[in-house]
């Protein structure tokens, strides 16, 4: 990709960038949120058309005026954002547009393409019906279905945006030796990722984007991390996950007793005290979202008891979010987010009723409150009426974050909090985090990655196969203790 430029109303969001990818390399393209990251792969496969520049794919100039061309061109791309359909099943989903024909004209031979899509799943390390629906996965579930579905093209050029980015260590270090694999078969890999931890175990050429523009273009041994992350973002970020630690949590905020639910969670117990963030940790499809919803009353609970300072929390989020409850979800577009609202009606969201009890609403008194909300969290919006679906992924999750303060939330439940976001807002939801108990507040935060477990929480419990089978104290929580709990007994 030579001297590409794209122009949105009111955005540059690239000026001559360009992009050399050779066969048999894993080159990782890396940059902020809103650098420009996505715009240049849309381009790439054609959902996009450049202003000005040129593609050549093995030499030649090539026009890619739709997705078709770019697929016919042996291009595949697994967007962060899924393009699953989520009422066909998993093999219908991986083989869309292209269902092996059966015998008979106008027939698929639904045998084989089960068949092809159980034989991919298993490369991948995912036990699941091949006939289940989408809707019915989980968020790390629907990813590999994404993956499965670019690896079933046959691509010669694949584009991975953030493909571990819901995955735990031994889901990513399994899609680790697919992509060994395709390299060493001659595909050239694009590789999107915030965890600049992966360029090590795989990476071969790094480019830099920052603000639509080249930076960099380097091998990974040529740059430190702290180099890496000053050129994404154009200054030092603080790393560190928690200054400080709470040695003497407050009195029990949330207390789970033994409870069951209809989406398969198993006598789960577990509290958390005021001050502290305490863990959930597990394998995906461990069960941890649906701990999380089933606390959070989006799914039933039909045995047991959840209690929030010492009273039943029932009767669904409404009254959840009532009594003090907030939930940033994994899915933040799907499950957090009104994507076609404006940055200010999501931030109000959730609060309405506690901004204006009378039930009159006033526009000073709303602006204000999402005013407040915005500079305190510093979500980057040219305006309060932006539609927040144009935020880069840093600031939508930090929108999902501002509404719940101004709902008065006391106790905050993260899923996946830093899933698919840069460097720098990862540093800044780790500040919120901190403050957020500093103040008091009680968090309960699921993560697939050990390492921010370890740095973050104070305790964690863990999940295998619904249940809760272990509890760490922080002087024996380490990544191999929640791993050896995750997949065998203790």
């Amino acid at each position: 990709m030579r001297g590409i430029s794209k122009t949105f109303p009111g955005v540059r969001a690239l000026e001559d960038v360009s992009l050399v990818v050779q066969a048999g390399e894993v080159h990782f393209l890396l940059g902020q949120n809103g650098a420009g990251k996505s715009t240049l792969i849309r381009i790439l496969c054609g959902a996009h058309r450049a202003d000005s520049g040129e593609i050549l794919v093995n030499g030649a100039p090539v026009q890619l005026r739709s997705p078709a061309d770019a697929r016919n061109l042996g291009i595949a791309v697994i967007f962060q954002e899924f393009s699953l359909v989520p009422y066909l099943n998993v093999a219908q989903n991986i083989y869309l547009g292209r269902e092996p024909r059966g015998r008979l004209p106008g027939t698929v031979d639904h045998r084989r393409m089960h068949a092809e899509a159980r034989r991919l799943l298993d490369t991948l390390g995912l036990d699941l019906d091949t006939r289940t629906l989408v809707h019915e996965l989980g968020i790390a579930q629907q990813q590999v279905v994404e993956i499965a579905k670019a690896l079933s093209q046959n691509a010669r050029i694949l584009v991975m945006d953030e493909p571990t980015a819901a995955l735990s260590d031994r889901e990513i270090e399994r899609l680790f030796e697919r992509v060994r694999a395709l390299k060493a078969s001659g595909v050239a890999i694009v590789y999107i990722s915030h965890r600049l931890q992966e360029i090590a175990a795989i990476g071969d050429r790094v480019t830099v984007l920052r603000d639509g523009r080249n930076v960099a273009s380097f091998a990974p041994a040529d740059r430190t991390v702290g180099e890496l992350v000053h050129l994404m973002l154009g200054r030092a970020v603080e790393t560190t996950y928690r200054s400080r630690f709470c040695d003497q949590p407050g009195e029990v905020v949330l207390a789970v007793d033994d409870v069951s639910s209809e989406n398969g969670v198993r006598g789960a117990t577990l509290s958390v005290r005021a001050g502290e963030v305490v863990g959930l940790a597990g394998l995906v499809g461990a069960g941890r979202t649906e701990l999380a919803r089933a606390i959070f009353g989006a799914d039933r609970v039909i045995r047991g008891t959840v209690t929030l300072d010492g009273r039943p929390l029932r009767g669904g989020p409404v009254r959840s979010v009532r009594a003090g409850v907030g939930l940033v979800p994994e899915n933040r577009k799907a499950d957090g987010l009104a994507l076609t609202r404006s940055v200010q009606d999501n931030v109000l969201l959730a609060g309405l009723r506690k901004l204006f009890p009378s039930g009159w609403y006033r526009g000073s008194r709303a602006a204000q409150a999402a005013a407040e909300v915005i500079a305190r969290l510093r979500i980057a919006t040219p305006s309060p009426a932006r539609l927040t679906r144009y935020l880069s992924g840093g600031n939508q999750q930090k929108v999902v974050v501002g509404k719940w303060f101004v709902a008065g939330s006391r106790f905050f439940i993260f899923d996946e909090p830093t899933r698919g976001i840069d460097v720098g807002a990862k540093a800044e939801i780790y500040g919120l985090i901190e403050q957020l108990v500093a103040g008091g507040a009680a968090v309960l935060m699921i993560s697939s990655e050990l390492a921010e477990v370890v740095a973050v929480c104070d305790r964690a419990y863990v999940m295998r196969d619904k249940t809760i089978v272990g509890e760490l104290g922080r002087g024996e929580l380490t990544e191999s203790r929640i791993l050896t709990l995750a997949m065998h007994h203790a």
